[in-house]
């Protein structure tokens, strides 16, 4: 899971990115509203933690204006006061929760998996549990590398659907179409299954 957190406070962005990423998330700290505008127009999230009050701005007042661009992203609001009406303005913007601070970050993390858990997702003799990013093939653990791992698992939560090329090359350091095919290769190989090439749009795992 991607997780954008915007803070101004150093210390606890801080402490909150090291404590998010220790736990297996893939997480980007910004600290103004500036900053959440941009990285939210140029990469995509699994969820987002927006203080409310920024020397900038309001968190609420991005929200607004990324549900106006039709960026439904699962929000948490993180703030030292909560008040009524922004919970209220938060909750109609379609914010997931609210966390008062200070917290223990072990609390958030018990929000987020208790939102985001997810079942295991079966493909044959496959399972795939996105949690944890954990392949087992014939119920023996297969490591197919990172990469690898972030493809199959937009393929697999899309069975039966082509994904773009685009959304596949955002797994990668480098993107390249040549190192997109080299990491479909390897899930083919390491697997032992078909990954449908859909010419000029991109590629699908067909239903079994």
């Amino acid at each position: 899971m991607k997780i954008l957190i915007l803070e101004d406070d150093q210390i606890f962005g801080g402490t909150l990115e090291l404590f998010l990423t220790q736990q297996g998330y893939d997480v980007e700290w910004v600290t103004c509203i500036e900053d959440a505008e941009n990285i939210t127009f140029d990469q995509n999230f699994d969820l987002y933690l927006f203080d409310i009050n920024l020397p900038d701005g309001r968190g609420l007042t991005l929200l607004d204006s990324l549900r106006f661009a039709e960026d439904n992203t699962p929000t948490i609001f993180i703030t030292a006061l909560v008040d009524m009406e922004s919970m209220a303005e938060g909750f109609k913007l379609g914010a997931l929760d609210y966390i008062k601070k200070p917290f223990n970050p072990a609390e958030l993390l018990i929000r987020i998996e208790a939102k985001f858990k997810q079942e295991t997702i079966f493909y044959g003799n496959i399972e795939f549990e996105p949690n944890t990013q954990m392949i087992r093939v014939n119920k023996k653990i297969i490591d197919i590398g990172l990469v690898p791992t972030c493809v199959f698992e937009k393929l697999i939560k899309n069975i039966g659907t082509t994904v773009s090329k685009e959304e596949l090359l955002e797994c990668l350091d480098h993107p390249s179409a040549n190192a997109l095919r080299v990491a479909i290769t390897k899930i083919k190989q390491k697997l032992n299954i078909e990954i449908t090439n859909i010419r000029a749009k991109g590629y699908l795992l067909e239903e079994i």
